[in-house]
């Protein structure tokens, strides 16, 4: 039986969504299973690691900074990264949305990873350099304006980790299915157990009660819709 969750190696300049957006490419040039969807977003111009699941729980857990998944990126930022550059980025910094919360951020080596198409401009004056940086949050492209910040521009950015899950083995354009940790299987059945108690709230509305409560205009009923995904699934072959 496939696994609820696959692992995603996003090509750069790719919409992190199944749906056409005019003549831009899609997930769906390169994942035909059906019923799986993001768990969160990557940039169009952002590379690398892309969950998607058919679980609405798990979705959700993922993709909300709540749980404090940790994302991982590779950045390739212009000039060579000084110091103090990398401790603004470690102790947080002033963006236009508020302070960032403290990064975990390091010199790298050029890592031996895939060309990208079209390639980062070469410009000969002007030197380049990698850092591995850390975060909890997901402000909206966090990741460059933080660097832009500390006065070193995103040339190129990868995500290459989430939570325990890594590009290590999934090439790019490529997908595969993995197994969900125990860590993050037990954060599931937790939100799960929250959503059950929410739901059987006593104040919530029953049907029960809708004739009464035409005849008391004064109250208003706390109810909370849930919205609910499909987790049904095919089983399909990982393309080769």
């Amino acid at each position: 039986m496939p696994s609820h969750l696959i692992v995603f190696n996003k090509p750069f300049r790719v919409l992190s969504q199944f749906s056409a957006e005019g003549d831009k490419s899609t997930l769906a040039d390169y994942i035909e299973i059906p019923e799986f969807y993001p768990a969160g977003r990557l940039d169009f111009d952002s590379e690398g690691l892309l969950l998607l699941t058919n679980q609405g729980a798990l979705q959700h857990v993922i993709a909300s900074p709540d749980f404090k998944l940790p994302k991982t990126y590779w950045v390739q930022v212009e000039g060579e990264i000084t110091d103090d550059a990398l401790i603004k980025l470690r102790q947080g910094v002033e963006l236009k949305d508020g302070l960032t919360k403290p990064a975990q951020a390091e010199r790298m080596t050029e890592p031996n990873i895939w060309e990208r198409i079209p390639a980062v401009r070469y410009r000969e004056n002007i030197p380049t350099s990698w850092l591995t940086l850390q975060i909890r949050e997901g402000k909206n492209r966090q990741v460059r304006r933080m660097t832009a910040a500390v006065g070193f521009p995103t040339l190129r950015l990868i995500r290459y980790a989430i939570g325990p899950y890594t590009l290590e083995n999934t090439a790019v354009g490529q997908w595969n299915y993995i197994e969900p940790t125990d860590n993050l299987l037990k954060e599931v059945t937790q939100f799960e157990e929250q959503r059950k108690r929410k739901t059987a709230s006593p104040n919530r509305r029953r049907p029960s009660e809708k004739g009464q409560q035409r005849h008391q205009g004064n109250k208003v009923s706390h109810g909370e819709g849930m919205a609910r995904r499909p987790n049904g699934t095919k089983s399909t072959r990982r393309p080769r």
